[in-house]
């Protein structure tokens, strides 16, 4: 990519900057779109796509599955859709611990209104 300055880590790319920066041509990628439901970039007019970058993270794990490791298309849908699953389990705990946390707040605002009330009727 020489000329062309690189872009900051969280920003959008086209689907021709990924294509450069990936080195895989574009139809593979529109095509890895209608293959794998996790894949999807953000379309504005004109159909233009703008990868995220969980997006991007998602294509070099596809093409290193795919075009390094051996696994066929099914093998990788077979395996993306198996994390998919197993995602929402994972995400219960942090979601519980926090609601404890939210109760920790709590507490700590109410014993700072108790010490403001306290100050302000001594004064």
């Amino acid at each position: 990519m020489a000329g062309v300055p690189d872009k900051a880590a969280g920003a959008f790319r086209t689907i021709g900057e990924l294509s450069r920066e990936t080195g895989l041509p574009q139809h593979i990628l529109r095509y890895w779109e209608t293959r794998f439901p996790q894949l999807r970039p953000l379309q504005r007019a004109g159909k233009r796509r703008y990868y995220r970058p969980e997006d991007v993270a998602l294509v070099a794990r596809i093409n290193s599955l795919l075009n390094h490791e051996g696994y066929t298309i099914r093998g990788v849908q077979k395996l993306l859709s198996d994390e998919r699953k197993r995602v929402p389990m994972n995400q219960a705990a942090p979601r519980a611990a926090g609601r404890a946390d939210i109760g920790a707040i709590r507490k700590v605002r109410d014993s700072l209104a108790e010490a403001l009330a306290d100050d302000s009727s001594r004064a």
